[in-house]
């Protein structure tokens, strides 16, 4: 994605740099601002580095979260 693409909040993105999947949660100043689909630390991703999950990584990402829910309401903490 470019500047002027910026992704909307709630988005399921890649940030190819980390290669990593998470949801837009905001933009602050140059960055967009990422959090890992099972919930944790967000990160600063260049928008530059951002674009569009596909399809395959939608069904990863609703898979990996199903999994940490699962582990979490059985009293396990997911890794």
């Amino acid at each position: 994605m470019t500047a002027v693409e910026e992704p909307p909040e709630g988005a399921l993105v890649v940030d190819t740099q980390l290669d990593k999947l998470g949801y837009v949660m905001g933009h602050v100043g140059p960055a967009t601002r990422l959090r890992p689909v099972t919930g944790g630390r967000e990160w600063d991703a260049d928008p530059a580095h951002v674009r569009p999950a596909t399809d395959e990584e939608r069904l990863t990402a609703m898979r990996r979260r199903t999994r940490a829910l699962n582990s979490v309401s059985r009293g396990r903490i997911f890794s």
